[in-house]
């Protein structure tokens, strides 16, 4: 019983609970526009990713990246910034994220408020079931290596940057917070500081919702319709939203090449539980990988993280930093009041641009 448990919790593992986690992708408090706020360059661009090439999802390759250039960017030609990488959640996109977070007024705001200057790169990362998990596989494409060397290295080529790690940050929300932890406890090589927003997906979160039987009902459900499948995108219209989750995670996390059309594996079989498969799931939780890296994020000038106290991921997030407090590893930790995403936009005016203000170097010349 408890093997079936650990499979529906895999499935529902981007949210503690799937319903209100999507309702509340559509509605965030906004912060009051800042009087005397200066406008910032919005621009639309196209990113080749080569480490997606070859996916056997057949996944977008040149992805969508919306840049915000300060005030000042278009006046002062000499000048060069720091950069703020900000990854979205599941279910949406970059543009979507956007409207979240209410960029560029938030932005603009921030720099009102006092914030440094700073170019702010929004990356797209959905795929045909919703995200891509940030994850390395090859089925979806290497999203980590997009993120952290595809397109880093394509805004440091054409944009005025400061080409250093210290000038870089990296920041996500739920599914992006999910990158940003794994990514940053990667690449400290490439970011100088990290902020990670209401976490999903830090452990494998055994003891799914529901009575065993229930569960391992859906679990047959979801095998019959995955064997029925044609394709990724026939897989992808029968399961809308939310219920694309547990394929997006069995497609970073559980590849298989030589299991076509969908070229992932399930979790279950029969509704059994499948060890060797289940721990991949595992594998590729923060939580139970976050010891290996734990000298990697002593690197960064500064670490951060929050979530809303009515979000059931505080409970992961919380474990997160306690770990990183008993290894020594300076960073702040808030549990403000809020849902998933309520506050989101809030916090990335008042919060995290603040935050990278504070920690990035502004300078050609600091370390």
């Amino acid at each position: 019983m408890k093997s079936t448990k650990l499979f529906i919790a895999c499935a529902i593992t981007l949210a503690v609970a799937p319903g209100s986690w999507l309702a509340a992708q559509v509605h965030t408090n906004v912060p009051e526009v800042v009087s005397g706020a200066k406008p910032v360059t919005v621009e639309h661009i196209k990113i080749h990713g080569a480490a997606l090439e070859g996916n056997l999802e057949g996944d977008a390759v040149d992805r969508d990246v919306i840049v915000f250039l300060p005030p000042s960017y278009q006046k002062d030609k000499k000048r060069r910034y720091p950069v703020v990488y900000a990854l979205h959640g599941y279910s949406i996109g970059a543009e979507q994220w956007t409207h979240e977070i209410h960029v560029p007024q938030t932005v603009e705001g921030a720099f009102a408020l006092g914030s440094q200057e700073m170019i702010v790169v929004l990356p797209d990362s959905k795929t045909v079931y919703n995200g891509s998990m940030y994850s390395s596989s090859v089925t979806t494409g290497d999203f980590e290596k997009f993120i952290w060397h595809d397109v880093v290295s394509y805004i440091d080529a054409h944009y005025r940057t400061i080409p250093d790690r210290t000038s870089r940050g990296l920041v996500g929300h739920s599914m992006g917070g999910y990158g940003a932890s794994r990514i940053g406890m990667k690449h400290p090589d490439i970011f100088g500081a990290l902020y990670i927003m209401s976490p999903c997906c830090m452990s494998s979160m055994v003891g799914g919702p529901g009575p065993a039987d229930q569960m391992k009902e859906r679990a047959i459900a979801s095998e019959k319709k995955v064997a029925a499948a044609k394709s990724p995108a026939d897989l992808a219209a029968q399961s809308p939203g939310f219920a694309s989750a547990q394929y997006a995670t069995a497609a970073a996390w559980a590849p298989d090449p030589k299991n076509p059309p969908l070229y992932f594996d399930l979790p279950t079989k029969d509704g059994v539980s499948q060890p060797e498969i289940v721990a991949k799931y595992t594998a590729n939780s923060p939580l139970a990988f976050v010891d290996q890296y734990i000298g990697n994020l002593k690197q960064y000038r500064a670490i951060s993280m929050d979530v809303g106290d009515q979000d059931g991921l505080r409970f992961d997030a919380t474990k997160l930093h306690t770990i990183l407090d008993n290894y020594g590893i300076a960073n702040s930790f808030e549990i403000y009041s809020g849902t998933h995403v309520s506050a989101v936009a809030d916090r990335f005016q008042n919060h995290v641009l603040p935050f990278f203000s504070k920690n990035l170097c502004f300078t050609a010349d600091c370390r």
